[in-house]
């Protein structure tokens, strides 16, 4: 059977640069080049570059979701995004980096080729980026129209991205690109907005390093569970078998987590998956010590790291590079998992910054949260691009 082919056509404007912006995408049967999907999405203050490239990741999710073995021809007017995605240019810009990422996790490489077209040639994409502006401005959200399709397809008349970004798109302001832009409306006030994926966030069990409160990332000794840890675990594990509803369990690679994560698949009678960016941040130096140790022997690297999210630990990772690959692992895991209610066993850092990303918060907010160890955590996400957080910090079933 011949591979199907799909036309990806993409754009993105701002009024303002930096300002209010929005996106377009439409998906063309590769054969009679009949639009056969849309997406567009107002996502705030933010620029052209960021615009467009939020339109070549909801394009590109689109094309997946009618075919996810199609070869795919992206069109774009942007020669940048164009020239970055086919490797000839380089991203230096931090604001580009995590949105060409997310983009390449929709399909493989090899199924995706790149071309530049005139703007005449992209009228389409940048209409619909144009209606989405406007339905921003008349405080809206934009909504699809009905697109007729071949007798012989069977997909749906419009696809509805997943709107999200790494780890800082969507920017309000000129806040990185990794923060996904706020819903519009809150989450559940939608006429209909169908099923959503949950993610049940659960902080792994105690070491022996968590009462003495000391650094501990992906880069130390990756120590296990304690026997306190071990019993939390279990109280977890019996608190989700009792509930239920948990479909699939994803963990950490790191000792702690899986130890978790075992402890409730073995009651749920699930298989664990590892998936490598919700691991912890690597704290380079500062593995194993305390605060105040961390401050006698690094004041000016501690001092740069609490005033801004891309300063890192020495020797260390910045919040804001853990913010980019954890947002790429929710968007590879909701794509994964749409619908169903996932066990996500991770840690501190990943499990704040999946709040602060769902809720649209600065990244100080993760200096304002706390997460106790073996605490449970809920954000659901809705197909139209909303989240809500239903549940932060729970840890009744350790009472």
């Amino acid at each position: 059977m011949a591979t199907r082919k799909l036309i990806v056509e993409a754009d993105g404007g701002s009024r303002g640069n930096p300002g209010p912006a929005g996106y377009g995408a439409v998906v063309r049967d590769g054969d009679t080049r009949a639009i056969i999907a849309e997406a567009a999405e107002y996502i705030g203050r933010a620029t052209n570059n960021v615009a467009e490239y939020r339109g070549l990741i909801a394009g590109l999710r689109a094309a997946h979701a009618i075919d996810p073995d199609a070869e795919i021809a992206v069109r774009m007017d942007s020669k940048l995004v164009v020239e970055q995605m086919s490797g000839r240019w380089k991203i230096k810009h931090p604001d580009m980096q995590p949105l060409a990422a997310e983009a390449r996790t929709v399909f493989p490489r090899s199924q995706v080729s790149y071309s530049w077209i005139p703007r005449e040639r992209n009228k389409d994409a940048d209409r619909l980026a144009n209606e989405a502006m406007d339905a921003g401005k008349a405080g809206r959200q934009w909504e699809p129209r009905a697109v007729a399709l071949p007798a012989d397809r069977s997909v749906a008349a419009a696809v509805a991205p997943l709107a999200v970004a790494p780890a800082d798109p969507a920017p309000v302001a000129t806040a990185p690109a990794e923060e996904p832009q706020p819903a519009a409306r809150p989450a559940g006030w939608a006429a209909d907005p169908g099923t959503a994926t949950t993610f049940v966030l659960l902080r792994h069990g105690e070491t022996h390093l968590t009462p003495e409160k000391r650094f501990s990332g992906s880069g130390g000794s990756d120590p296990e569970l304690s026997d306190k840890g071990l019993w939390q675990a279990e109280r977890a594990a019996a608190a989700l078998a009792a509930r239920g509803t948990v479909q699939a369990v994803v963990s950490s690679p790191l000792k702690r987590a899986r130890q978790t994560a075992e402890a409730v698949a073995g009651r749920l009678g699930l298989e664990v998956r590892i998936e490598e960016g919700i691991r912890e941040t690597d704290f380079g130096a500062w593995e194993g010590l305390s605060f105040a140790e961390v401050q006698q022997r690094y004041p000016d690297d501690l001092a740069a790291w609490l005033a801004s999210a891309k300063a890192a630990p020495t020797g260390g990772e910045s919040f804001a590079a853990v913010a980019r690959r954890v947002a790429v692992s929710r968007d590879k895991l909701l794509a994964r998992y749409a619908g169903r209610t996932v066990l996500l066993v991770t840690h501190v850092t990943p499990v704040k910054t999946l709040v602060r990303l769902a809720l649209g918060a600065p990244p100080e907010s993760l200096f304002r949260m706390e997460l106790s160890a073996a605490a449970l955590s809920v954000v659901q996400y809705y197909a139209d691009g909303n989240t809500s957080l239903r549940l932060l910090n729970d840890t009744g079933h350790l009472r």
